[in-house]
C-alpha cells in the first residue's frame, strides 16, 4: 500500500482519499451509526420501562398486602 501512495502529494493522501471514501461509503456509515443509536435508544427505553414496572410492583405489593415474599 505504501508503494501506491509513495509518489503522490500529501493532499491526495490526507484530503482527496478520505473525501472519496466518505462520498462512496457515507450512506453506509450513516445507516450504521443510525442503527446503533436507534438500538441503544430502544435498549434504554426497555430498561427504563422494566425498572418502572419493578418499582411499581414492589411499591404496591408491599403496601396493599401483608403477605410474605415467598408466595411468588
Amino acid at each position: 500500500m505504501k508503494e501506491i501512495f509513495a509518489g503522490l502529494p500529501w493532499w491526495v493522501k490526507w484530503v482527496a482519499v478520505p473525501v472519496v471514501l466518505i462520498v462512496v461509503f457515507g450512506g453506509l456509515i450513516g445507516s450504521l451509526v443510525g442503527f446503533i443509536v436507534g438500538l441503544l435508544f430502544k435498549i434504554l427505553v426497555a430498561v427504563a420501562l422494566i425498572a418502572g414496572v419493578i418499582y411499581l410492583v414492589r411499591r404496591f405489593n408491599g403496601s396493599s398486602s401483608s403477605s410474605s415474599k415467598s408466595e411468588w
